[in-house]
């Protein structure tokens, strides 16, 4: 019998919403793991149609959410992980946005046939490990939150399958960080936003991932949104001293393991996970 490449290769699956999520909380890792020899797989639930551009530099465009796939796929290049997979779903906006009559809009979905088609996904590519929001989507974007109860759904269900996830994460910020941000001209997606709410504390920490070294191609990953990154975006314009340490290390939380967590936090998400760990170093 020939052996399995997708069994024998460590595996790690990302699931968002919106073109650009994958970049700014978790690029670092994904790029690292990537250069591991990971297979990395990226779901993403819509093609952000109802962003915004913020270069004006790229002028009118007719279709938002054909240049937001184009943006995600040289991302993705950039960051060495596969091709994006999407779900087919629309982006729901948000606000004074959000698209409550748009059928296909993520926020009007049936959760369990969001769930069965990351299934599908975490099918194909057998990952060890599943990498999603946290339950406050970060800020609370609707499609976050969406995304979120749906992989976290979908990695309890694959529970049936033969060779299950062994470990889900969340994007997290810490309390500190969060005010941090706020406080040195940062986000404002997090502006208003009460920190003890959408962050966590340091103890609830479970990975801290050093993607120093990674730090450029999770630069040109966040480049290559060109629409929701230029000039006139918030992180365009933020101070370097507020986005530097998210460069430098990237922090998560636990949303479920089947197996024990050897160190609390971890610093390679694949920890304990022997031959996963060990197919990575090989």
């Amino acid at each position: 019998m020939k052996p399995d490449p997708i069994r024998n290769r460590p595996s790690l699956l990302a699931v968002f919403a919106h073109p650009d999520d994958e970049a700014f909380r978790c690029g670092g890792t994904l790029a690292r793991y990537a250069a591991q020899g990971v297979r990395v797989t990226l779901a993403c639930t819509t093609r952000g149609e109802a962003g915004k551009i913020t270069d004006p530099a790229l002028g009118e465009v007719e279709d938002i959410g054909i240049l937001r796939e184009a943006e995600l796929r040289d991302a993705c290049r950039h960051l060495g992980i596969d091709e994006p997979v999407f779900l087919g779903y629309r982006d729901s906006g948000r606000g004074e946005r959000l698209r409550k009559d748009d059928p296909l809009a993520s926020i009007n979905a049936d959760p369990i046939e969001m769930e069965a088609r990351i299934l599908e996904v975490i099918e194909r590519v057998r990952p060890q490990v599943m990498l999603t929001f946290d339950p406050h989507g970060i800020y609370g974007h609707p499609d976050h939150l969406a995304v979120h109860r749906a992989a976290t759904a979908a990695f309890h269900s694959a529970g049936r399958f033969p060779d299950p996830p062994r470990r889900l994460f969340y994007t997290a910020q810490t309390f500190e960080e969060m005010q941090r941000l706020q406080t040195e001209g940062g986000l404002g997606v997090l502006a208003g936003l009460e920190p003890p709410t959408y962050g966590v504390s340091e103890d609830t920490i479970a990975a801290r991932i050093d993607v120093a070294e990674f730090a450029a191609r999770k630069r040109a990953g966040l480049r290559a949104h060109r629409s929701q990154t230029g000039p006139l975006s918030t992180l365009g314009t933020m101070p370097e001293a507020a986005t530097a340490p998210l460069y430098a290390r990237e922090t998560f939380s636990l949303g479920g393991s089947r197996g024990p967590i050897p160190n609390w936090p971890l610093e390679d998400f694949f920890e304990g996970l022997e031959f996963a760990h060990e197919a990575a170093s090989a």
